[in-house]
């Protein structure tokens, strides 16, 4: 089977719950994980501190390669075909382009920050990733 399923991940328990979903479904169908992770590319200068914010997505930039090489380390040891995807910006678009390139069929998030009105706030990526993914999507109760 060629299914892909995409998920993100930050390391936090909340993600590691789409993870474990996603891993769930991609043993029932066979199907490929495309595991992603974000991470904030920002080069302006920080205020008073003479060092720029690019400094520091270097920093960023390591956090989220540990953080994807350990779960998907996790998910392969469970027999599963793990491909990983580090990038910069915005965390929606990440999991979205990564979809599009792989011609994903499920999109795997969790509901993290969609709870009262906070669901309304630009830039939430359960919200965004629903509205502007080219496959199917999967919300998965995290709270």
């Amino acid at each position: 089977m060629n299914d892909v399923i995409v998920v993100g991940t930050d390391g936090s328990t909340t993600a590691d719950v789409a993870v474990q979903r996603a891993a769930s479904l991609a043993k029932l169908t066979g199907a490929r994980v495309e595991l992603v992770s974000g991470y904030k590319e920002d080069y302006s200068l920080v205020s008073g501190t003479g060092m720029y914010v690019g400094d520091l997505a270097g920093d960023a930039r390591r956090a989220a390669d540990g953080c994807l090489e350990s779960t998907a380390k996790a998910l392969r040891d469970e027999g599963l075909q793990v491909e990983t995807h580090c990038m910069g910006g915005d965390p929606a678009d990440a999991l979205i382009d990564i979809a599009e390139a792989t011609n994903a069929s499920l999109i795997v998030v969790g509901s993290k920050g969609m709870h009262g009105g906070r669901r309304f706030l630009l830039g939430n990526v359960p919200n965004k990733v629903s509205h502007h993914a080219p496959c199917s999507v999967m919300i998965v109760r995290t709270a």
